[in-house]
C-alpha cells in the first residue's frame, strides 16, 4: 500500500506542537531561541553600520555581543532614523521577552502551588502517625494523637483521604483546634491505591490507623486498604496497624490482611456491649471515656523490680497515686485483676492506671487502713430488670444478645419501633436466639409520636435505651440523630409529668449532636464513632492494650462495674480511698475510682473520678458508686 508523504508544513507544526507540549522548559527554550534569532542579526546590522565601530572582526563581534547583552535596556541609541528604529525594535523585543518570561515563571509557580494544593506530594517523615480514610472517627483520632504527642518535640500526623486537601485541612482546623507542636499533613487520593499510599511513607511510620466508613461497602474498603498497604511496601518493624470493621463476618479477612502486627476492632459489637453495660450500670460510658482519652489517667505497663517476688495484692497496696489492675506476662499476655495472692515474677510488667508512665511510683510504706471502715461480705445480688428499647437498627440484635448475658434471670426487654415489615421478624429471631433469662417483646409504634411515648409508662422501667434509627424512604427525618433528639424531647416531658428521673442511654451517630441531646447532665450519651476513635488511638500507642480492652468489653472475664459505696466502706463516715481499695481487694476486685452522687451539673467528668489519691479522705454517701474491675 502506497503511503502519501505528509507535507512539510503540517509536519513542522506537529513537531512544534509536540515540543511545546513538553512543558514550561520547552516554552522558555523556544522563547530564547526566537529572541536570539531577532536580537543577534539586528545587533550585527547596528555594529556593521556604525562608523565608530571597531575595524577588526573580533572587535565588531564583541560589539555585537555587547548589543545583545544590553538588549534589556529600553533604547538609548541616537543617530540616523534607521538606527533609532532598530534600537526601538530591540527594546520591544526585550520587553516582550521579559514579560513573557515572567508570565511563564508565574504560570509554573501557580502550577506547582496547584499541585501542592491537590496534596499529591510524598510525605518524608519518620515515626509519624498515618491516618487512612475519612469518617466520623477522624476528628477524635487526630485530636487524641495530638494530645498523646504533646510532650514530643517533633511529631507529625499524615491524613490520606479521597477528598480535597484544602477542605480536609479546614475541617480538621475547625473541629480539632490548636495542634501544638504536632505538624498536621493532609494528602488527597484513594487509600486503596498502593501508588498513592506509598506517598505517605508507611515504612517509616510509627502507627497506621485505617478508619471505617459507616456504609455497606465500608468494611470491604478497609480490607482493600490493608491489602494496598502491603502492596505499597508494607510497614516498618515497629509500626502498629489498627483498623476497624463494622460486622463480624469481615473481621477474619481484615485480620489476615493486616498481618501479625495488625489489630482489628469490630465497631458494632463494641458499641452494642457498651450500650448494654450502660443500660444496667449508668455512668459506665463516662468511665470508659475517661480511661480512653489521653487528657486524664489511662492504662500503662511499667516495670517495678522492687515488687518482684511479692504478690499482686502487695502491688495494689504499694501505689498511692496509681492503680495496679493487672499483670503483663513475659509472653505479652495480660492477666486483668488476677487473684491477690498471684506472685509477680521476674519479667512481668504491671498494668496500672496512672497519669503518665513515669508517675507510677510505689510508696516505701503503704499507710495502714482502719478495719472499722471496711464492709465485709459479697456485693448485693442483682434483681430482675425491665429495660425499654426505643428504635431499631443493625446493632439492636447485638444489644439484645448482650443484655441477655448481663441481665439477671427474669429480666424483660420491651422493644418499641416502627414496623417496616422487617423489624418484627428481626425481633422474633432475636427472642428465639438469646438466652432464656431475658424475655423479649415487640410493640410497633413511632417513637417520635407523643401518644406512643406517653403510653409506654417509661418510669416503670429500670432503664431506657434510645437507638439511632436508620432513615428510610418517605421518612421526614433524614439524619438518624434527628429521630433520636425528637424521642429524647418526649422522654424529658414524661420525666416532668412523672416528677422523676429516667435512666436513659442514648446512642448517637454524630458527636456534634451530643451537646444538643435534651438529657440531664452526665447521662450516658454514647457516640459509637467517638468510642471507636478513642480505642484506635489508645491501641496505636500501645498495641498490647488491645487484649485489655477486648476483655473489658467482653461479656466474659473482667469488666468495669459501678457498685454502691456501702458495699465497701461505712457510709456517712470519713474514709480514705485506700480503705475502698482494700475492701475491694478482699472481694477479688480492683477499685479504680468512684462516681460521687452529689456530682456537678456541668463539666467533662460529671462526678467520675478515676485514680484518686488513696490518702485522700472523703465522706462516702450511700448513693455514691465505686468503680471496680471485677468478673462479669
Amino acid at each position: 500500500m502506497e503511503h502519501r508523504r505528509t507535507p512539510a508544513g503540517p509536519r513542522i507544526r506537529y513537531w512544534f506542537d509536540t515540543t511545546m507540549a513538553r512543558g514550561v522548559t520547552a516554552l522558555i527554550g523556544w522563547l530564547a531561541a526566537a529572541c536570539l534569532a531577532v536580537v543577534v542579526p539586528v545587533s550585527t546590522v547596528l555594529v556593521w553600520t556604525d562608523s565608530t565601530a571597531p575595524a577588526s572582526l573580533p572587535g565588531k563581534l564583541g560589539a555585537v555581543w555587547r548589543y545583545t547583552g544590553e538588549t534589556l535596556r529600553l533604547g538609548g541609541t541616537v543617530g540616523p532614523p534607521l538606527r533609532v528604529l532598530l534600537s526601538v525594535l530591540l527594546a520591544l523585543v526585550a520587553l516582550l521577552y521579559v514579560s513573557t518570561l515572567v508570565s511563564l515563571i508565574t504560570a509554573a509557580l501557580q502550577e506547582r502551588l496547584a499541585a501542592l494544593r491537590l496534596g499529591r506530594s510524598t510525605v518524608l517523615e519518620t515515626g509519624h502517625a498515618v491516618v487512612l480514610g475519612w469518617s466520623e472517627q477522624v476528628y477524635t483520632v487526630v485530636s487524641e494523637l495530638i494530645t498523646a504527642n504533646a510532650n514530643q518535640r517533633r511529631a507529625a500526623i499524615a491524613v490520606l483521604a479521597d477528598r480535597d486537601k484544602t477542605q480536609m485541612e479546614e475541617e480538621l482546623r475547625t473541629h480539632v483546634g490548636a495542634v501544638g507542636r504536632t505538624r498536621l499533613i493532609c494528602r488527597s487520593g484513594p487509600a486503596t491505591d498502593p501508588v498513592v499510599l506509598a506517598r505517605m511513607s508507611p515504612g517509616t511510620a510509627a502507627a497506621i490507623l485505617v478508619l471505617p466508613r459507616d456504609e455497606p461497602s465500608g468494611d470491604t474498603e478497609v480490607i482493600k486498604t490493608l491489602l494496598a498497604l502491603e502492596a505499597a511496601g508494607g510497614t516498618g518493624d515497629g509500626a502498629c496497624v489498627v483498623a476497624a470493621v463494622r460486622t463480624a463476618r469481615h473481621r477474619t479477612a481484615a485480620t489476615l490482611a493486616a498481618g501479625p502486627r495488625g489489630r482489628i476492632l469490630e465497631t458494632d459489637d463494641i458499641a452494642a456491649r457498651l450500650i448494654a453495660q450502660s443500660a444496667r450500670q449508668p455512668g459506665v460510658w463516662l468511665v470508659h471515656r475517661e480511661l480512653l482519652d489521653f487528657a486524664g489517667d489511662e492504662f500503662y505497663t511499667v516495670t517495678e523490680p522492687a515488687l518482684t517476688g511479692r504478690t499482686f495484692g502487695d502491688a495494689v497496696r504499694a501505689y498511692g497515686t496509681s492503680c495496679a489492675v493487672g499483670l503483663q506476662r513475659a509472653d505479652g499476655t495480660f492477666a486483668l485483676n488476677p487473684p491477690a495472692h498471684t506472685v509477680v515474677t521476674e519479667g512481668d510488667r504491671l498494668l496500672v492506671i496512672t497519669r503518665d508512665d513515669d508517675t507510677a511510683v510505689p510508696a516505701d510504706r503503704p499507710a495502714p487502713v482502719d478495719e472499722a471502715l471496711i464492709v465485709h461480705g459479697p456485693p448485693p445480688v442483682s434483681r430482675p430488670e425491665r429495660i425499654l428499647l426505643l428504635g431499631w437498627n443493625r446493632r439492636a440484635a447485638l444489644i439484645a444478645g448482650q443484655l441477655s448475658r448481663y441481665a439477671p434471670p427474669g429480666s424483660v426487654l420491651d422493644v418499641v419501633a416502627a414496623d417496616d415489615g422487617a423489624t418484627a421478624g428481626a425481633v422474633e429471631e432475636v427472642a428465639a436466639a438469646i438466652w432464656p433469662g431475658l424475655s423479649v417483646t415487640f410493640r410497633p409504634g413511632d417513637t417520635t409520636c407523643p401518644a406512643t411515648v406517653h403510653g409506654l409508662d417509661a418510669p416503670s422501667y429500670d432503664s431506657v435505651i434510645v437507638l439511632a434509627s436508620g432513615a428510610g424512604p418517605g421518612q421526614e427525618y433524614g439524619d438518624p440523630d434527628d429521630r433520636t433528639l425528637a424521642t429524647l424531647l418526649l422522654l424529658r416531658e414524661v420525666e416532668r409529668a412523672a416528677g422523676c428521673e429516667l435512666s436513659v442511654v442514648t446512642e448517637m451517630t454524630d458527636d456534634r449532636n451530643r451537646v444538643l441531646a435534651p438529657v440531664r447532665a452526665g447521662a450516658d450519651c454514647i457516640v459509637s464513632g467517638k468510642l471507636i476513635g478513642l480505642l484506635m488511638t489508645q491501641i496505636s500507642q500501645n498495641r498490647h492494650l488491645a487484649g485489655v480492652f477486648h476483655e473489658l468489653f467482653s461479656p466474659e472475664g473482667q469488666e468495669i462495674h459501678l457498685r454502691p459505696a456501702g458495699a465497701y466502706v461505712r457510709t456517712g463516715r470519713d474514709a480514705p480511698f485506700a480503705a475502698v481499695v482494700e475492701s475491694a481487694l478482699r472481694k477479688g476486685e480492683c477499685a479504680i475510682g468512684y462516681r460521687a452522687h452529689a456530682r456537678p451539673a456541668t463539666g467533662p467528668h460529671y462526678g467520675v473520678r478515676i485514680n484518686p489519691d488513696k490518702a485522700r479522705v472523703r465522706r462516702w454517701d450511700a448513693e455514691d458508686r465505686i468503680i471496680v474491675i471485677a468478673e462479669s
